[in-house]
């Protein structure tokens, strides 16, 4: 890590971690205490996860990742209102992405129908779990989950194209496998995957944290197509975002059943990640990404540390 990362990340930590040593004090937060109008609380959500829609995209991590804790840290929504709106803007987002990415040919179906079975099925029991817990053992366990995020976004590394062999029993009884252009090479690229009971399994757990929690699982599902079933890098991305739409649609439908799914939250949260996405794809080739990566990974870090100490707080 160079001297300008280390720079951004202590700042960052500094001014993040503000609130929480506020609250030690016994003070809250001015926007907390203000007593502003219900349409005050929907400009300031809109604009809010506008910025976090041009972060998301410039970091290259989900909305979903970033919105749920950062909202929960910092808004005063209840805790259930913010998961299932969290749901609500990973959803869309995914949603937006998919088709396009289907036709392209690097989305693919063979691959992302199995893994988003089994983790639709992770996802309700995962949503079930979350709505039944008490809040404060959820928001401690989203901090863990979120340290954890962000560890893995710090050590992990990725295979633009992995050398797969040959595919395992499964892959290969369900045709896993595909060819597509890819101009960076100048070639076409051919692949397959390995190791797909493993995949199988992670992707039930994959399912059953984005559930719970409200969280796009962007972060998990690309490591796990990438560096455990050995797909590209650009097929693991695509067939993410299919895969997201089909267990943040089985997740969604749990907390829209329990009333979890408030208007005022989830309105203009999707709208503002959405208009903010569009944003972030045009400054994209103008920013420094590696710097906005190490923001986003600090505003995570204090943001998961933050919902641990409230979970732990509000026992």
């Amino acid at each position: 890590m160079n001297a300008r990362r280390v720079v951004v990340l202590v700042l960052f930590l500094l001014i993040a971690c503000a609130p929480i040593w506020a609250e030690s004090d016994g003070a809250t937060s001015a926007i907390i205490k203000a007593d502003l109008p219900w349409w005050a609380w929907a400009l300031l959500l809109f604009g809010f996860t506008l910025v976090l829609g041009v972060i998301a995209v410039i970091g290259g991590v989900g909305g979903g990742v970033l919105f749920v804790p950062i909202v929960a840290a910092f808004f005063p929504f209840h805790f259930d209102y913010v998961r299932g709106a969290g749901l609500m803007v990973a959803l869309c987002g995914a949603l937006s992405a998919s088709p396009h990415l289907l036709r392209g040919g690097l989305a693919s179906i063979r691959l992302g129908l199995p893994l988003a079975l089994v983790g639709s099925i992770g996802s309700i029991a995962g949503a079930t779990i979350g709505l039944a817990l008490p809040t404060n053992v959820v928001e401690a366990l989203l901090g863990v989950a979120i340290l954890g995020i962000v560890l893995l976004m710090i050590v992990s590394k990725r295979s633009d194209i992995p050398d797969v062999p040959q595919p395992d029993a499964i892959a290969g009884v369900l045709g896993i496998k595909g060819t597509f252009s890819d101009p960076s090479v100048g070639r076409d690229v051919s692949w397959t995957v390995h190791r797909t009971p493993a995949a199988l399994v992670s992707f039930v757990f994959i399912g059953v944290l984005g559930g719970m929690f409200g969280l796009g699982a962007g972060w998990a599902n690309v490591p796990a197509l990438n560096l455990l079933m050995g797909a590209p890098i650009k097929v693991a991305v695509a067939t993410s975002g299919f895969i997201l739409s089909t267990n943040g649609t089985a997740a969604a439908w749990v907390y829209l059943n329990s009333g979890a799914v408030l208007p005022i939250v989830a309105v203009p949260s999707v709208v503002g990640m959405m208009i903010g996405t569009r944003v972030g794809a045009r400054l994209l080739p103008r920013v420094d990404a590696g710097v906005i990566r190490w923001i986003v990974i600090s505003i995570l870090g204090v943001s998961g540390i933050r919902s641990l100490v409230s979970g732990f707080l509000g026992g």
